[in-house]
């Protein structure tokens, strides 16, 4: 049996495009996700998120799954274009009512709303004139974070600012499979910096306003274990994991980009712009530090391959649905490399789940290979604390099976089947695995 303290902070993670639907409706602009999904060829089977799981108006329907499940936090994300729906400009109140209807509800029913402000739904018409590349665009978020802490003062204690910042960047306008899809990696560069900055500037401005509560942003990890101790491995798997991890968190932590990951870019022609300032507005001291963790692998140098030059070797892992290798121990060896690089910092685990697909059979999802994969991280969240690492929560993805981005409404990661024809929510064994497990607050191994 592996005990949890009796205050850890237990909870399920949802974002809003990817549940709430709802889209064009409540004087919600358009997003940058709304735009995407309606691309031809862009989605997997021509999905969109126009409906997703109907969140905004079943929102009290899936309070009530999360009181019965038994959660202390909910971390779900506000939709900006639902506030401002061009960004900037006069409040929406018809939007700002919703989230004020949902947060009341989850205050009522004892669960802690953990707030993202920022999950990858850009209002399109701050895209329109050059999106995360236009640093206006830093300007428009810290007016919108303004209006979200006046308004829910008192009410919403932790705010993260962004989710994932290496998607918003360097999958969306690299890797260009994410909206708005470009593919320059000079771009990805620019707003990943320019991410940076808008957390920075929040932050600052989140304590100057003297707002109760917490902030922090969550960044997306993963590891990769050198094969072998060739110093060509060791160097590759550096890299790979410097791309995730410390190029979002030596500015933070540090003030500064890490030497050898900007000598990297700059062999592939590509720089950090830093203007006067801007190091100074990025580091500013975070309550919390949120990680969202899926997969690793073994990495092996291999010349030409990929940004880094790093080929990943399947050992013969098992595979989500998803086909992510199943790599708990990654867990484990980033956490304890965030600590050692940066200080006991205290952590939430704002993301970590699995994709496995199924529908009910006689009104029963039996999908143990998602408890599995859970009970699995969570004993190697624990081992890292045991080993000195400031964890303070945990946040499965994901509540609702959901619109999954370009995958569409073909892969499942939740707690919960959503019938996504009928809209009908079932709880799968999982669900009330980690029922028992927030109720007795250990695991059983």
């Amino acid at each position: 049996m592996i005990q949890f303290p009796e205050d850890f902070l237990w909870g399920a993670a949802t974002a809003a495009y990817q549940i709430e639907g709802a889209w064009n409706q409540g004087g919600r602009g358009l997003s940058i996700w709304d735009t995407y999904s309606h691309t031809p060829g862009k989605i997997r089977n021509g999905d969109n998120g126009d409906t997703a799981c109907d969140s905004y108006h079943r929102y009290e329907e899936d309070i009530a799954y999360m009181k019965e499940l038994g959660l202390r936090t909910y971390r779900f994300s506000i939709a900006w274009s639902r506030i401002f729906p061009d960004g900037t400009g006069a409040v929406n109140e018809e939007g700002l009512d919703y989230y004020h209807r949902l947060v009341d509800e989850l205050l009522e029913n004892g669960i802690e709303p953990f707030c993202t402000l920022y999950h990858w739904d850009l209002p399109q018409a701050l895209q329109d004139t050059g999106g995360w590349k236009n640093r206006n665009t830093i300007d428009a978020f810290v007016g919108y974070a303004e209006t979200m802490f006046k308004a829910f003062q008192g009410k919403i204690k932790f705010w993260t600012t962004f989710n994932e910042p290496w998607c918003v960047s360097f999958k969306a306008h690299y890797i260009g499979d994410l909206a708005p899809g470009e593919q320059n990696l000079q771009s990805a560069l620019d707003v990943a910096h320019h991410l940076m900055l808008a957390h920075g500037r929040t932050v600052k401005l989140f304590r100057q306003s003297g707002v109760p509560g917490q902030i922090g942003y969550a960044p997306n990890v993963s590891w990769r274990e050198p094969f072998s101790s060739r110093q060509e491995d060791i160097d590759a798997c550096r890299r790979r994991i410097g791309w995730m991890v410390e190029w979002f968190l030596d500015p933070l932590f540090k003030g500064e980009y890490p030497e050898f990951m900007t000598a990297a870019f700059a062999a592939m022609g590509a720089e950090v712009r830093v203007e006067p300032g801007d190091m100074e507005d990025i580091r500013q001291p975070v309550d919390f530090l949120g990680i969202n963790y899926y997969t690793g692998s073994l990495g092996l140098y291999k010349q030409d391959h990929g940004l880094f030059g790093l080929e990943d070797i399947d050992e013969g892992y098992e595979r989500t649905d998803f086909n992510w290798p199943i790599y708990p121990h990654g867990l484990y060896k980033v956490l304890v490399h965030v600590k050692d690089r940066y200080g006991p910092v205290p952590i939430y685990i704002t993301e970590n789940g699995a994709c496995y697909d199924g529908d009910p059979v006689e009104g029963r999802v039996q999908d143990v290979k998602r408890i599995k994969y859970l009970s699995q991280h969570l004993l190697q969240l624990k081992r890292a604390m045991e080993d000195g690492v400031t964890v303070k929560g945990y946040m499965t993805w994901s509540l609702l099976d959901n619109f999954e981005w370009a995958d569409g409404y073909s892969r499942r990661f939740g707690l919960i089947h959503v019938d996504f024809n009928t809209l009908k929510r079932t709880p799968k064994d999982s669900f009330y695995w980690y029922k028992k497990v927030i109720g007795n607050g250990w695991i059983e191994t």
